[in-house]
Order: structure tokens, then C-alpha cells, then sequence
């Protein structure tokens, strides 16, 4: 795999000279390593986000292969109980705002493995999914859902207008981060749905990252940060107008933007978002500066805890892509963590990259009875904390790291 050093905004062409955050050299970190490789280094890329100066759009200043990224993932949605309910909601909720029915087509950008899809199988509402990772596709396509392999833009868009007509609602849930190509990928968006079909985008709000330290979102399948500010240009530019927005607090506070040419209905919390976004400066390059330092003093406290500890019974829980940016941004090995549990079998059984702990069931995290577990995907948190209520009978403890050190505790 090879990396690209971006100079010019990959919206705009405008130059990255404003700093935000900048993590140093990582692995990829959705590249989860096989035990027979563990003696081989992995390939580890530039992390530093920047913000254009002119659309003030945060991305990265260097692009890893995408093709190497989302080919074969490791990221299946289905695994976790609370995004279920919120895709659920969410399915419910479309189809009363926008009328579908038998009669109407939905169109889901990375549908990953059908999670939210199958809500409008089960409806009787046509859908289909477009997922580049062929791995995760066959899962969609083996439980109902309509799916098809490829990375999209423009041409897959006119594919799919050729076969089925434009969309009435094209979702694009959480994937928006993920394009190194932004033109190609929102222009796609807008023609797929056409002068009638609504854009549905969900992406975390970069507000909600600066508040909230969330830095360890920042990692190389993540090239864009958006706030509604630069997301309103964007879309703007091929044709679609931000009609409604919602905030939302998953992934530790996100945006759902609503657009559409032309704009119509209730604009939600639209109005707010811009002025909260105006109080806190995003609309001006002096509102990026600071962060770096205050992540520095996060990953501090991190490593000065972890080194009192060794020689205890340490573990982790969810080997999560920010996980493992905050690891291997901190320096963390399998020294200070002798283990992490995830519930995705996919991931059971390898090592984190970078770190090289090893990737356990969470059965196998409860028999080994730790000490303290640390919680690397904070944003279930609560979820987790009532799958391991366990460890609370022998006086283990739950951590988390972001936004600062902290005990987790456990449901009553």
C-alpha cells in the first residue's frame, strides 16, 4: 500500500495550511494482523489533519490506498445492539417524513452488512446496497439484501439510474468521512436522487469532536471531518441544499443533514447548529488551533497510567478502529494490555496493528479476570459496561480514555 501527500483541498483545491491535529506515523486501523504475521512491521502512514484555509473542510493531509482500506473490512455493523435500535428508528422515522412505500425506491451508500436495509426489506419497501467490501456484502446478500459490490461516485450512480431510476431516498449514513474523492462521491449522491430524491446523511459533527476530545475518531479510513459549515459547501456545489438537520448523539455527537433540490419541509435543528458553529468559531480558521495540544496532555495521562500498571491483570474491550488510534497514538502495546475482547469473530484470534495485542472473545476477557478493563469504543460504553458486569464481583474496574481518564460504572 501506498500513500498520498495532499496539499490542496480535495473540495475546493484551496491550500492545507491550517493546523488541527497531528497523530504522527499509524497503521491503518481497520488492518487487524494474523497471528502468522506478527513478526512482520506493519506499514504505518502520516495522521495529521489539517483544515483548508478557504472552505475551512478538515481532512487529511495524506490519502492510504482506499482500495487496500474498504476491499476486505473488518467492520460489521450488526454487531453492536444500540446502532441496531438506532438504524430501526431511523428506518421508521424516513418512511413517515418522506411517504415510502411498495411504490418507492431507497438507495443505501455503504450498507455495510444490510443492518438498516433490512428494515425496509421487512417494510416491502425496493432497496438496494451499495458496499465496496466484497466480505461484508455476501453477509447483506446471504440475510435478504439487495447489494451490490462497488466503490461509488458518478458512473456507479448512472448505473443504477440506467437499471432502476432515480432514488427517492439516498442514504449515505456515516460514510461521507470515508471518500477521498468528495466531487465524485456527493456528486453521485445528488444524481441518484435526482430533482425529486432527498440526500440522507449521517456523519459526526466535528464540533462534537473538538468538545468532546474526540481525536482517537481521527484515523486513515477517516478523511474528512465535517462540520455543517464545510458539509453545506460541499453539497451545495453539485446541486443539493441542507433542508433539515438533526443532531444525534451517536459516535459522541453526530449531524443528520437532509438535502435535496429543491429544499423543502421542517429545517429541524438547522438554524441552531449553524449558530452553535458560528459561537465556536469553525467558521473561521483561528477556531482550529489549540486541539493538539490539549490531545497531547490526554495521551499523557494514558501512558503514565498504563506504565503504573504493568505487571497487573490489564485488558481492553472492542477492537475498535479508534481504538486503535488511541494506542497506537499513546504508544500502547501488549506490555500494558494483555488483551482485548470483541464480539466480532472476524477480528477474534488476530492482533491489533501497531500494538500487536491480541483480538480475544469476550468470554475468554472474563476468565482471565482483569484487573481493570479499558473501554476503547466510549461511545457504547453504557452497553458494554452491562455485558461485562461480571468483573464487578471481583472489584475489577472499567476506564475509559476519552475525553479524559476516567471510571466507567457499572449498570445497578
Amino acid at each position: 500500500m501506498t500513500a498520498q501527500r495532499i496539499t490542496a483541498c480535495r473540495f475546493c483545491g484551496g491550500s492545507l495550511s491550517v493546523p488541527f491535529c497531528d497523530l504522527g506515523a499509524t497503521p491503518l486501523a481497520n488492518s487487524y494482523v494474523p497471528p502468522e504475521h506478527a513478526g512482520t512491521p506493519d506499514p504505518s502512514f502520516p495522521l495529521n489533519a489539517k483544515a483548508c484555509e478557504r472552505c475551512l473542510l478538515v481532512q487529511l493531509d495524506h490519502t492510504a490506498d482506499a482500495t487496500g482500506i474498504f476491499s476486505d473490512y473488518a467492520y460489521f455493523s450488526s454487531f453492536s445492539s444500540t446502532w441496531l435500535a438506532h438504524a430501526a428508528a431511523y428506518c421508521a422515522g424516513v418512511t413517515e417524513r418522506f411517504a415510502l412505500s411498495q411504490k418507492s425506491f431507497v438507495v443505501e451508500i455503504a450498507s455495510n452488512d444490510g443492518y438498516l436495509l433490512k428494515n425496509f426489506v421487512s417494510a416491502g419497501i425496493p432497496c438496494l446496497g451499495v458496499e465496496p467490501a466484497a466480505n461484508v456484502a455476501e453477509t447483506a446478500i446471504a440475510n435478504g439484501v439487495p447489494t451490490r459490490v462497488a466503490f461509488f461516485g458518478r458512473a456507479e450512480a448512472a448505473r443504477i439510474v440506467a437499471e432502476r431510476g432515480h432514488a427517492n431516498l439516498v442514504i449515505a449514513n456515516n460514510v461521507l468521512a470515508h471518500v477521498p474523492d468528495v466531487n465524485d462521491f456527493v456528486g453521485g449522491l445528488a444524481a441518484l436522487a435526482g430533482p425529486t430524491g432527498v440526500v440522507s446523511i449521517e456523519a459526526p459533527h466535528l464540533l462534537s469532536l473538538i468538545a468532546g476530545m474526540q481525536f482517537d475518531t481521527i484515523y486513515h479510513e477517516h478523511f474528512f471531518y465535517w462540520s455543517l459549515h464545510a458539509m453545506a459547501q460541499v453539497l451545495a456545489a453539485h446541486g443539493l441544499i441542507v433542508m433539515r438537520v438533526e443532531r444525534l448523539a451517536t459516535h459522541g455527537g453526530s449531524l443528520r443533514v437532509f438535502a435535496s433540490a429543491p429544499p423543502h419541509g421542517d429545517p429541524g435543528d438547522l438554524a441552531a447548529v449553524r449558530a452553535s458553529e458560528t459561537e465556536t468559531r469553525l467558521d473561521h480558521a483561528d477556531g482550529y488551533a489549540g486541539f493538539g495540544p490539549k490531545v497531547g496532555a490526554v495521551l499523557d495521562g494514558l501512558r503514565t497510567h498504563l506504565h503504573a500498571m504493568r505487571g497487573r491483570r490489564i485488558a481492553a474491550y472492542g477492537a475498535a478502529a479508534k481504538g486503535n488510534t488511541l494506542l497506537n497514538a499513546a504508544g500502547i502495546t501488549a506490555a500494558d494490555i494483555a488483551m482485548v475482547a470483541d464480539r466480532n469473530p472476524a477480528k477474534q484470534g488476530r492482533l491489533l496493528p501497531g500494538s500487536r495485542i491480541p483480538v480475544v472473545t469476550p468470554e475468554a476477557l472474563l476468565a482471565f479476570r482483569p484487573e481493570e478493563v479499558l473501554i476503547l469504543p466510549w461511545n457504547i460504553a453504557e452497553e458494554i459496561a452491562g455485558e461485562l458486569r461480571a468483573i464487578d464481583t471481583w472489584g475489577g474496574k472499567l476506564l475509559a480514555a476519552v475525553p479524559q481518564l476516567r471510571t466507567i460504572p457499572f449498570p445497578k
